[in-house]
C-alpha cells in the first residue's frame, strides 16, 4: 500500500544538515535567468562573487542543492512512483534575509494528508534553523499524486483566491530559454521529467516540462525586480499554487496587483492563450 495514513499523518521527517556558498546562490539565480540585464547594477547584485543578494525562493533548493540522483517520494507511510507526482503548492516564509553563505539544519513533518479519490495530496512543512540557533525560514509544500487516493482519508479543502477586479498595476513578460530546465536541474532537482523526453511522454507530457519551482523562482524574481527595485531582502514570503505547466522556451506573463505590504500575482503562458501556470500567488514584503 503506497500510503498508510495512520503512519504518514504527523510523521516527522529526517533532519538534514546542509550548507551553501555564494557560488551556490549564483548558480541558482542564473538558473532563474539572472544576468539577462547584464550591465545593470541592480541585476548584478544577484551575481556578486562575495555577497550576492539571495531570493527567498533559494530556500526551496538549498537543502538538496548538491544532489545528483532523481528525488524519491518516500516518507514514513508513503512510497509513490515519481512519475505519478506533480507539485501542488509551495510557500516560503523567511524570518530574516537569507545570507549569501551559511550552514543550517532542517526539520520537518507531514502536516496534512488528503484523499481526493483519484489522487492523494501530501503536505509537509520544513523549519530551517541557522548555525546560530535562530530560525531562517519555514517552507510548506504539497504534492499531488495521481492514482494514489482511495485510502479512506478526508477530501480536504478546495479553495481558490480571486484576482482583484481591476487592471493590474504591472504587466510583465519574461522569456525562458530552451535549455532552462537543463540549467535549473543543476540546482539539485534531477527529476527526469524535466530532461528526458521518453520519461516525460510516459508521464503524459509531449516533452520535458520546466520545473515548477523554476517558474516559481522566475515569477518571484520578476515581481521583486518590477515592484521592489530588485531588493530581494525586502521579500518576507512567497506562495503559489502550481496551476499548469510551462515548456522551456515559452514566455511567462506576470500580472501584478499591489496592496499594502503584499502583491497579488497571476502567471500565465503567452504562447498558449494565457494558460495558467501559477495561481493563488502572493508575495509579502517589508517597507524599504
Amino acid at each position: 500500500m503506497p500510503i498508510d495514513p495512520k503512519v504518514a499523518l504527523g510523521a516527522e521527517l529526517p533532519s538534514r544538515a546542509f550548507s551553501w556558498t555564494p557560488s551556490d546562490v549564483q548558480l541558482y539565480q542564473l538558473g532563474l535567468g539572472a544576468g539577462t540585464r547584464w550591465t545593470e547594477p541592480a541585476e548584478l547584485r544577484y551575481l556578486d562573487d562575495r555577497a550576492p543578494q539571495v531570493l527567498p525562493t533559494f530556500a526551496t533548493v538549498a537543502p538538496t542543492l548538491h544532489e545528483t540522483e532523481p528525488p524519491r517520494v518516500s516518507f514514513p507511510g508513503i512510497d509513490i512512483d515519481l512519475a505519478k507526482v506533480v507539485h501542488g503548492h509551495q510557500e516560503v516564509e523567511v524570518h530574516r534575509p537569507i545570507p549569501a553563505s551559511g550552514k543550517a539544519t532542517s526539520t520537518g513533518r507531514i502536516t496534512e494528508l488528503w484523499d481526493k479519490g483519484s489522487a492523494a495530496v501530501v503536505v509537509q512543512e520544513q523549519t530551517v534553523t541557522g548555525s546560530d540557533g535562530e530560525p531562517l525560514w519555514t517552507a510548506r509544500s504539497s504534492i499531488f499524486a495521481r492514482g494514489e487516493g482511495g485510502f479512506g482519508g478526508e477530501r480536504g479543502p478546495s479553495t481558490k483566491s480571486e484576482l482583484p477586479d481591476r487592471a493590474p498595476d504591472f504587466d510583465v513578460t519574461t522569456a525562458t530559454l530552451p535549455q532552462q530546465a537543463l540549467l535549473y536541474r543543476m540546482c539539485g532537482d534531477r527529476n527526469p521529467l524535466h530532461s528526458d523526453p521518453e520519461f516525460a511522454r510516459a508521464a503524459g507530457f509531449p516533452a520535458p516540462i520546466l520545473h515548477g519551482l523554476c517558474t516559481y523562482g522566475i515569477v518571484c524574481k520578476t515581481a521583486t525586480d518590477t515592484v521592489l527595485g530588485s531588493a530581494a531582502g525586502r521579500v518576507t514570503g512567497f506562495r503559489a499554487r502550481f496551476a499548469g505547466v510551462l515548456y522551456p522556451g515559452e514566455t511567462i506573463r506576470t500580472r501584478i496587483w499591489q496592496q499594502d505590504g503584499e502583491l497579488t500575482i497571476a502567471a500565465t503562458v503567452v504562447e498558449r492563450e494565457d494558460a495558467a501556470v501559477l495561481g493563488d500567488v502572493t508575495l509579502r514584503f517589508r517597507s524599504a
